[in-house]
């Protein structure tokens, strides 16, 4: 895990140039792992027991992206991997309704009343938007 923290901060890692990283109670993260990540400028925060609701928006999403669209798709690589998540995320926030949000949409657009029915998709039409046009 030592080799995992110094991965994720040396030049071109994912926590290159963050502040804080979350985590659990889990072993994984041991003293090593955030004193490397310590060393590197990143301050680990550990969750507090029995808080299930401060990840719950963290886990909706990745078992949103997971099962809307990563289960679907065969990846030939890294490359073809972050364009689906970066399509993925614009679709989340411009083109999904949400439930909790009444069915809006997150980027709070009111939807047109009259208009003719339009398509837009998104990853090869496995992500499809319907909207009215102007």
């Amino acid at each position: 895990m030592a080799q995992v923290a110094w991965n994720l901060t040396c030049v071109g890692g994912f926590l290159e140039g963050k502040k804080m990283i979350l985590h659990d109670g889990d072993t994984k993260f041991s003293d090593e792992f955030r004193a490397t990540l310590d060393n590197s400028g990143v301050k680990c925060l550990k969750l507090p027991r029995r808080s299930p609701n401060l990840n719950a928006y963290a886990e909706r999403f990745v078992l949103s992206i997971k099962s809307e669209c990563l289960d679907r798709m065969i990846f030939f690589g890294e490359r073809s991997l972050r364009r689906a998540i970066r399509s993925y995320i614009v679709h989340y926030h411009s083109g999904r309704n949400h439930q909790g949000m009444n069915n809006r949409l997150l980027s709070g657009h009111e939807p047109m009343k009259r208009g003719r029915i339009r398509c837009h998709e998104r990853i090869g039409g496995m992500l499809k938007y319907y909207y009215r046009a102007a």
